[in-house]
């Protein structure tokens, strides 16, 4: 785990102990510090007090309060996870009233990354595309033999991690809401892939929601890199303030993805410019980029090849969780029976509807299969399938070879599914059950 001789002493509140608040508590108490821990869950409790002790180094201590109810006076500041709503959670107004600041795991990180061996960081944000910009970045890296690790919003909790060696390469997927706990992560390399509306219910409206991604690239020194994709509006916006080293990267960069088999579509263009331009400002030459973007085996649940079954390619996006990362995967293929559904996060498909031609039906599912298919009807056949079980059945009943099924639902999936990854699975089992 990472530790840091800076907390030693410090006295902190953590609210939230799911995977990334463990983390954090055990790596507080490693370093010495004086941890109060808190979740409304007793069973998360009583995991953090059940906590294997580190070895080899100072331990703190730990009790348990929930810091709505104590004296945040003397803390050093209060460790919130990313999923609390700094908007509307009681806990910030009763920080600031305390003069306490509030950050999470990824500040600590920052914090303690002076007493770690040299190293670099790359962060990657934005509203699409970051978890396969950083997941390729990554094996770039791997690719090219340099000591390299993932976190933030993605792998392990990077407190949980082991530290790297010399020379090593820490690549961080970033959410707005990591960034809105961070103060001073300054990243050798930043990255903006794009940004969409998303997340408005956290913040003052879409203004806001960009302001907390431009945070990232305020916290670089003059000396670090910006990396920016400036296929929208937004993010050339961002790009025109950045006063230091910056890079603007284009999807249309990109002329061929035939040779990245994991990496085809609009957006993986996007994604491929980025991470090219990236690994080349750590030092990866050409040809070690070309083998890594060769033999990117892509992420679960994104653009994720299932199975060929009768000649139908079976593809699982179910990470697609708005129309604005849907859209890139129906003009990834281009004779698709599009399976879509779910909680809708907004009463349209606009994003979409350049890549209508590419489909040849669509099965709708979920809460938002009555809505979507008065969407659809004027453009192409629907059924309304209602479970994601069915919708696969449907659609292999009449796709013929060189077809795509593919389950790109533009929808969050609360409404039948634990999350994303639990949809993405039941259309793995759907289409090993045919």
């Amino acid at each position: 785990m990472i530790t840091s001789p800076a907390f030693r002493g410090k006295r902190y509140a953590v609210l939230g102990l799911a995977r990334t608040g463990l983390a954090t508590v055990r790596a507080l108490l490693a370093s010495g510090a004086q941890v109060t821990a808190w979740d409304t869950n007793a069973t998360a409790r009583e995991a953090a007090l059940q906590l294997p002790p580190a070895t080899g180094a100072a331990q703190g201590a730990l009790s348990l309060a929930d810091p709505l109810e104590m004296d945040l006076g003397g803390l050093d500041a209060v460790i919130v996870s990313p999923g609390v709503p700094l908007n509307s959670h009681p806990i910030a107004a009763k920080a600031r009233a305390a003069h306490v600041p509030i950050i999470g795991d990824i500040e600590l990180f920052a914090l303690a990354r002076a007493g770690l061996a040299a190293h670099k960081v790359v962060g990657i944000t934005g509203t699409n595309g970051k978890s396969t910009t950083t997941a390729l970045i990554h094996h770039l890296c791997t690719t090219a033999g340099l000591p390299t690790t993932l976190g933030g919003n993605i792998g392990l909790p990077i407190l949980g991690q082991d530290p790297l060696p010399s020379g090593g390469v820490y690549v961080l997927e970033l959410s707005s809401y990591q960034i809105d706990l961070s103060h001073s992560l300054a990243c050798d390399v930043a990255v903006l892939t794009n940004i969409t509306p998303d997340h408005l219910d956290r913040y003052d409206g879409f203004a806001g929601y960009c302001a907390s991604k431009e945070r990232l690239f305020g916290f670089q020194h003059a000396d670090q890199l910006a990396i920016i994709a400036c296929d929208d509006d937004p993010s050339r916006m961002i790009a025109s303030r950045v006063n230091h080293r910056l890079i603007r990267v284009h999807a249309a960069d990109i002329k061929d993805q035939g040779r990245w088999p994991t990496l085809q579509g609009p957006h993986n263009a996007q994604n491929v410019a980025i991470a090219i331009k990236v690994a080349a400002a750590l030092g990866i030459d050409d040809a070690t980029i070309e083998r890594g973007l060769a033999t990117y085996p892509g992420l679960p649940h994104r653009m994720q090849r299932v199975k060929e079954r009768l000649g139908v390619l079976y593809v699982n996006d179910s990470k697609a969780t708005n129309a604005d990362s849907t859209a890139p995967a129906l003009g990834a293929y281009p004779a698709i029976h599009w399976i879509l559904g779910g909680k809708a996060k907004t009463h349209d498909l606009d994003a979409c509807i350049k890549w209508f031609g590419n489909v040849k039906a669509a099965y709708v599912i979920g809460e938002a299969a009555p809505l979507f298919a008065e969407l659809l009807a004027p453009h192409m056949t629907v059924t309304q399938s209602g479970t994601l079980e069915q919708a696969v059945k449907d659609a292999a009943a009449v796709a013929v070879p060189g077809d795509t099924i593919l389950l790109s639902p533009a929808c969050a999936s609360f409404d039948q599914f634990r999350d994303f990854e639990a949809r993405g699975d039941a259309f793995r089992a759907a289409v090993e059950a045919l």
